[in-house]
């Protein structure tokens, strides 16, 4: 059987304040509210229409931060926290033999980094990333992208995500879909027995 795993929140978990707050100078206030327009800003990133670099300029400059480049880039990429329970079944399902595909809006400072970092990742077939061919979840051509490009048929797919949005367009498209909470892996574990049985 193939699979798609979403990333955030599904095989690790992400909090992006305590890490950016900490570039942002003591005298600014609502650093909250910095961190939502930084956040609001990714998806510029994640469907591929600014790059890496232009990013990272703008970034420094919304957080008022005198940190350096690759400051704000570890920074950026130490807002994550492995699920392993998930890795765990990830493991279980590539030794029984599935395909398993990651289908993620993500962008490129992130993806170099989990999958240099996490071992989890070799267990993948291939990827399906947002900023690699200019669409976002939860629009019906980043999931008609993998149905083409991996030669999926949707009633024989199983389809793992933490957002509602993103489960709504797998359902319409006949994807077997769940929606994950990392906080009820049990309720997912029984869900995904009965579908493999």
């Amino acid at each position: 059987m193939d699979f798609l795993f979403d990333i955030g929140n599904v095989l690790i978990e992400v909090d992006f304040g305590p890490s950016l707050k900490s570039l942002i100078p003591d005298e600014c206030k609502n650093k909250d509210l910095i961190v939502d327009q930084l956040l609001e800003k990714k998806d510029e990133l994640e469907s591929g229409q600014i790059s890496n670099e232009e990013f990272t300029r703008w970034a420094l400059a919304k957080l008022q931060s005198p940190a350096s480049h690759d400051d704000f880039q570890l920074a950026w990429n130490h807002i994550f926290t492995p699920i392993s329970k998930m890795w765990n079944v990830v493991e279980s399902l590539h030794a029984d033999g599935h395909r398993l595909i990651l289908f993620s809006n993500t962008n490129g400072l992130h993806k170099e980094f989990f999958e240099g970092e996490y071992a989890i990742f070799q267990f993948f077939h291939g990827a399906v990333y947002s900023h690699e061919i200019g669409c976002m979840k939860p629009h019906q051509p980043f999931y008609t992208h993998a149905i083409d490009h991996f030669q999926l048929t949707p009633e024989h797919t199983i389809y793992i995500d933490d957002l509602p949005e993103n489960i709504a367009t797998g359902n319409q498209l006949g994807f077997r879909s769940y929606q994950y909470n990392y906080n009820d892996h049990d309720s997912f574990a029984s869900w995904l027995k009965q579908q493999l049985s």
